[in-house]
């Protein structure tokens, strides 16, 4: 039998090309109706076994992780040791799984707090990468299921693609649409966004539209829908129209946030892209281009005028969290 000594696994970052945001709910989070999108970047995680759990964190943003019991990928794999002795348990059998302590590290190159779901990313790769390790025989389906219950966008790190999500996000239906290349400029902001914060302020900004000059009670948005123009152009393939479906209704929240960001969305604009928004909470700011070649020249242009930190060329969709082959 092969000793396995650690696991790595790939993971991407995702875009919601439309995010659609209810009223809270009694839990306080809200409903949503989202379409996910995976693109080229991506984080490394591995996993290998230790006496007890813990975690390092390298690269982009390192120091903004939490090294400690609340960063989510201990919450993952914490939930997947669970879920591999309740699976043993119910079949009344051993799985043969060793489910002892795990170090998982994190090599970034997704920012942190940039609307990309980074730390969701991570986690999803942890559950991939312990049931690995640990021998813990669930499948995807079984998989998808824990990462629903770590966090919003965990599930959709393990399954990539482009999807539609609703609930709080965790309810999955992968899009019917062709296998076309999407080409997408990534603006990082120097700058972060606190998601909870993001979402408080979208409610003050409903509440005071709805309350008017009056003073009256502020009335509940209406509940989200998925919207017909962006799946119609998802599955036309073609990226203008898509560019144009794009929307994001945490968007005004994150502007009113950072304002500075109004100033990106409108030189990507003016520099060509088919498309632009925020990416999810922010800050991050997404632009589609036409092509490969159009991407690099936007990414340059960009660049050069001065209105973000730096800038990443990416394309989706991409596969989710996949195990990394050991090197020979």
């Amino acid at each position: 039998m092969t000793i396995v000594t650690g696991v790595t696994v790939r993971v991407p970052a995702k875009l919601n090309l439309q995010l659609a945001v209810g009223p809270p709910r009694a839990d306080g989070y809200h409903d949503l109706v989202t379409v996910f999108h995976a693109v080229s970047l991506f984080d490394e995680v591995t996993a290998k076994p230790a006496g007890r759990d813990g975690v390092t964190v390298t690269g982009e943003g390192a120091d903004r992780v939490p090294a400690g019991p609340d960063n989510l990928v201990l919450k993952a794999a914490a939930a997947l040791r669970k879920a591999v002795a309740g699976a043993a348990a119910s079949r009344r059998a051993s799985t043969g799984a060793d489910t002892a302590g795990v170090h998982i590290t994190i090599a970034k190159r997704i920012p942190v707090a940039a609307g990309l779901a980074g730390g969701s990313a991570d986690a999803a790769a942890a559950l991939a990468a312990c049931n690995e390790l640990w021998d813990g025989g669930l499948s995807q389906p079984q998989l998808v299921e824990v990462a629903a219950r770590v966090g919003s966008d965990v599930a959709f790190a393990l399954l990539g693609g482009t999807a539609v999500g609703r609930g709080r996000g965790e309810q999955l239906t992968p899009a019917l649409a062709p296998s076309t290349q999407y080409h997408w400029v990534l603006a990082f902001a120097d700058g972060h966004l606190s998601t909870p914060e993001v979402y408080a302020a979208l409610d003050r900004l409903r509440a005071t539209r709805a309350g008017g000059a009056g003073g009256t009670a502020p009335a509940a948005p209406a509940g989200p829908d998925l919207d017909a123009a962006l799946m119609s152009a998802l599955r036309s393939g073609e990226a203008r129209l898509v560019g144009r479906a794009l929307s994001n209704d945490l968007q005004p929240a994150a502007l009113s946030l950072f304002p500075a960001l109004r100033k990106t969305l409108a030189a990507g604009l003016e520099l060509g892209a088919l498309g632009a928004l925020v990416a999810g909470s922010g800050p991050t700011c997404v632009f589609l281009a036409a092509s490969a070649d159009r991407a690099l020249d936007l990414a340059v242009s960009l660049s050069g005028a001065g209105v973000c930190r730096s800038v990443a060329r990416v394309t989706g969709p991409v596969a989710g969290a996949a195990v990394v082959p050991p090197s020979k």
